[in-house]
């Protein structure tokens, strides 16, 4: 299989499970701590990895201790570091995940380590059969990095500029609910809404769009699917867009058809909301 490059968030994971978010002035004990290599970027590499994808990371962690271990943690999990840059004097990404009823988010995200046009290996991006480029990353450094790609480029997300010039970009197109809505300036309450919107990115190699309540609709030259919500006890939403980004990227990279990924892409994401925290744990099929 050829090689797929994803450029995206790296940071610490901190997940905690407690039993309720105490009232102020509370407190409460945790019944789960589990930390790990997290953010979007490093999730979707992650669940690549465990698909049987070689799979490089480009990213960026401070030059401290958690920015050390969470490369050779990426390395043991069989990711290409080469790509994830160490700053000087920046502390890496921190992403605490607080689960109770339903899920809490906090982000500690400096500045300084989001990309930069000059941190991207323009070389490896080029030569990669799929360029997975997640939009939380300022938009200029995600469109240089879509434009160095000479293979497929799949965009996770929505930009808060550069709208136009990122879709050109694209061949595939994958956002959650509020982004799908962003991006095609449509509201989005049914299925049928959603393939609209969709239509609206055609012509495209494949466009995903999740639909709160209902499931994920696909739209690709000549066809469409709707795939309902699984049957899966819900513990933790937070990796369930990465793990169904990786899903899709590794399906599609094989070569399997639009409709095999996507429901790859589905079951992926399935089988990593049922456990606290965003590290996925894929298998092929």
């Amino acid at each position: 299989m050829d090689d797929v490059v994803v450029v995206g968030q790296v940071g610490r994971d901190l997940v905690l499970v407690v039993d309720e978010v105490p009232e102020a002035g509370g407190s409460t004990p945790v019944r789960e701590r589990r930390e790990m290599l997290g953010g979007k970027g490093a999730n979707i590499a992650v669940g690549l990895a465990q698909l049987g994808a070689p799979v490089a990371l480009v990213g960026v962690v401070g030059d401290d201790d958690v920015g050390a271990r969470l490369i050779a943690r990426a390395g043991a999990d069989g990711i290409a570091t080469e790509g994830v840059v160490r700053r000087p004097e920046c502390d890496t990404a921190l992403f605490v995940d607080v689960v109770a009823d339903g899920w809490r988010y906090l982000e500690d995200v400096p500045d300084g380590v989001l990309l930069r046009e000059e941190d991207l290996p323009i070389e490896v991006i080029a030569r990669a059969a799929t360029v997975v480029v997640q939009l939380q990353q300022p938009p200029e450094v995600a469109l240089k990095a879509a434009r160095a790609a000479s293979g497929r480029v799949v965009l996770d997300g929505a930009p808060e500029r550069l709208r136009d010039e990122l879709l050109a970009c694209a061949d595939v197109v994958r956002a959650d609910h509020r982004e799908a809505e962003q991006l095609t300036g449509r509201k989005i309450r049914s299925a049928d809404d959603a393939l609209a919107a969709a239509s609206e990115l055609m012509p495209k190699e494949l466009v995903a769009f999740a639909v709160d309540g209902v499931g994920n609709v696909f739209m690709w030259d000549g066809g469409e699917l709707v795939v309902p919500l699984g049957d899966v006890e819900v513990v933790d939403t937070t990796g369930g867009g990465d793990a169904f980004v990786a899903g899709l990227a590794f399906a599609l990279t094989r070569g399997d058809g639009p409709g095999q990924a996507a429901r790859l892409a589905v079951e992926a994401s399935g089988a990593t909301v049922t456990h606290p925290g965003g590290r996925p744990n894929l298998t092929a099929s």
